[in-house]
């Protein structure tokens, strides 16, 4: 642990974070104020400003929910597979077909969805029973974005692992299915904090008690988004073996490891059953496998958690942002960025999309790997949270 202050509101902060930046800590202070908040609020190592609570918060609840401290994405998570195929083998041309094939099979970025509903059990139970805040419309994109990347800082990506073997690695959530179901329990929350004249540190963590019906229908909806992001992530994953047994025959995979790092799970800490939020956080119990991806250009992680209670047994999902999308834009050097980029294959940065379609002045520098934070230096920050079994680096990398 880096600090724990007392001062910040009613209950202790503990971060893993160096340094917190200014809109974040507010954020930690707020929390650490919240009438619903138990015990102390921890900020993992890639700490920084989110809606309501920093992305790498996690806090524990013992009868209610906070929306925002889910986030948006419910169920964003990582998935990896280690193969026998070697690194060294592997030409930048073919490294570039693999990534054009999953490309083909996968769609990639905002808006970009399969043309077709596609089928899934999980789908079809709930047609006629929506997620709160799905409508027809929304339901339809469930369908068809099934099996989607997204865009932002969602990627595919091959890795080298320190012995030469080639791992594959997806980051994905549940697409615009989550979103819709955080913003209207979110809305919901205000109504029900309105009509209970609840004081909160900021209306952005708004809460519902556990024994109302909003808590119990975001329950259900939270998991059943949850069940939607691992599916998504498990038919790219799919899509990416395919690519890869395409261009490689012979190849074998491991079984997959499959983690969320955007959802409330009810477990025991400090002796209390509570619900435990861990919004861009992973779950670091004794012994249990967990993904730390770093930047589209730096290394990534495979880790073997510690079981830390002071951090509810958790650690960061990332390197995480030192600055933010925008300002990565305005301010990054395009030859600086390419510099951090190689040995990396991947389609260049690209000029940022304005509505209709049309091309800003600006490249679209947002997810390049000198607007994250260092990813050894995160790891280094919680090394009693979490032990690095694997070290990978990205040899091909598709975003949206």
């Amino acid at each position: 642990m880096e600090w724990q202050r007392q001062d910040l509101g009613a209950k202790p902060v503990l971060s893993w974070c160096a340094l917190v930046d200014g809109g974040a800590l507010k954020q930690a202070a707020n929390l650490a104020n919240h009438p619903a908040v138990f015990r102390h609020v921890a900020l993992m190592p890639d700490c920084h400003v989110g809606y309501g609570m920093p992305i790498g918060g996690v806090i524990a609840c013992e009868r209610a929910l906070i929306p925002n401290a889910v986030g948006v994405d419910i169920g964003c998570g990582m998935g990896a597979i280690r193969t026998n195929l070697a690194a060294s083998d592997l030409s930048p041309e073919l490294i570039r077909r693999i990534l054009s094939v999953v490309k083909e099979l996968t769609p990639l970025g905002e808006g970009h969805a399969h043309r077709l509903p596609q089928k899934w059990d999980g789908l079809r139970e709930r047609d006629g029973d929506l997620p709160g805040g799905v409508d027809d419309h929304g339901w339809d994109l469930a369908y068809r974005n099934l099996g989607s990347l997204g865009g932002g800082n969602h990627f595919i990506e091959l890795q080298a692992a320190d012995d030469d073997l080639v791992w594959l690695m997806i980051h994905s959530g549940s697409r615009n299915l989550g979103l819709r179901i955080a913003e209207h329990y979110h809305r919901l929350a205000l109504r029900v904090n309105e009509r209970g004249k609840i004081e909160l540190p900021d209306a952005e963590l708004a809460f519902l008690p556990l024994e109302t019906d909003e808590a119990q229908d975001y329950i259900r909806d939270m998991t059943f988004a949850l069940a939607y992001a691992r599916e998504n992530r498990a038919r790219i994953m799919t899509s990416f073996q395919t690519a890869v047994m395409d261009t490689c025959p012979g190849v074998e995979f491991d079984p997959p490891i499959d983690i969320h790092h955007n959802y409330a799970a009810e477990e025991e800490h400090f002796g209390r059953r509570v619900w435990l939020h861990r919004k861009g956080a992973t779950s670091a119990r004794k012994g249990e496998v967990g993904i730390i991806p770093g930047s589209m250009g730096t290394n990534s992680y495979i880790v073997r958690g510690l079981g830390n209670p002071e951090a509810f047994q958790s650690c960061s999902h990332g390197a995480g942002r030192r600055m933010g999308r925008m300002e990565a834009c305005r301010t990054l050097d395009p030859d600086a960025c390419d510099r951090a980029m190689a040995g990396v294959v991947f389609d260049g940065w690209k000029p940022i999309q304005k509505r209709g379609g049309r091309r800003g002045r600006l490249l679209d520098l947002e997810e390049a790997p000198l607007a994250y934070k260092d990813i050894a230096a995160v790891i280094a920050a919680q090394a009693d949270l979490v032990e690095p079994i694997v070290r990978l680096r990205p040899i091909g990398v598709a975003k949206g």
